[in-house]
């Protein structure tokens, strides 16, 4: 596969190599290594989920997702439908926790499934995070949630949004991280800043991640940390 290198468009300029020096050589051979170690500890994560049991969501509680059916003002498609379906029965039917990829365009709903999910685990009393890959798309889910579910609705839970610039040195941030540890907030919404090592969840049930190809190595890697034990809904517009 070739592409166009144009060194002007990255902010570091990349340090070029000679195809038949050592260099090159070395550097394939340590990104053929990462692969491959990221590739097996993928499969060992999902060979260990596969194992993993946790209490099933109430199904009393259903009653709660119904009420907040009501308050999407579109009718949902016949592939929403589907999904809300497929969701309800890993979350609430099973024992194993949930891995579910949602896949389609921009627009077409995928959103409203990850609400409903989140619903469903705030009204069991657990935690739920909603990631995304950059503070603009962030913000927006903020948003969105908090005009569905916040304290101003029917349903009044408690949102907190957690992106850069909101470390623990930061007032915003060391509230924040407060009050997610302490269970104050039920839904987290926010950014790679989620997946930093000084969170400490009280009851993490369900985590949302929206594009999740568009996140590092680095970030994957806490993932792996965070995802087990718990429900995964994964939403994807490739």
């Amino acid at each position: 596969r070739l592409s166009r290198y144009r060194a002007g468009d990255s902010p570091i300029k990349p340090k070029l190599s000679k195809v038949r020096g050592e260099q090159w050589r070395n550097a394939k051979k340590k990104v053929e290594e990462n692969t491959l170690q990221l590739a097996q500890d993928v499969l060992a994560l999902y060979a260990t989920r596969e194992t993993l049991q946790r209490p099933p969501f109430d199904p009393a509680m259903e009653e709660q997702v119904k009420l907040f059916e009501k308050t999407f003002p579109f009718d949902p498609t016949l592939d929403q439908k589907t999904c809300f379906e497929d969701v309800e029965n890993d979350m609430v039917w099973r024992s194993r926790p949930m891995d579910r990829l949602v896949c389609g365009d921009v627009g077409f709903g995928k959103t409203e499934v990850a609400l409903r999910a989140i619903l469903r685990c705030v009204a069991n009393g657990r935690q739920a995070a909603f990631l995304a890959p950059t503070g603009v798309l962030a913000a927006q889910h903020y948003k969105n949630t908090i005009q569905r579910m916040g304290l101003d609705t029917e349903f009044k839970h408690p949102i907190s949004l957690l992106r850069g610039g909101m470390g623990r040195n930061t007032k915003a941030g060391r509230l924040a991280r407060e009050d997610i540890e302490s269970g104050a907030v039920d839904v987290i919404v926010g950014t790679h800043a989620i997946l930093s090592n000084d969170i400490k969840f009280k009851d993490l049930g369900l985590l949302v991640i929206d594009e999740e190809q568009r996140f590092g190595v680095k970030q994957k890697e806490r993932l792996k940390l965070i995802c087990s034990g718990i429900d995964v809904l994964t939403m994807s517009a490739t």
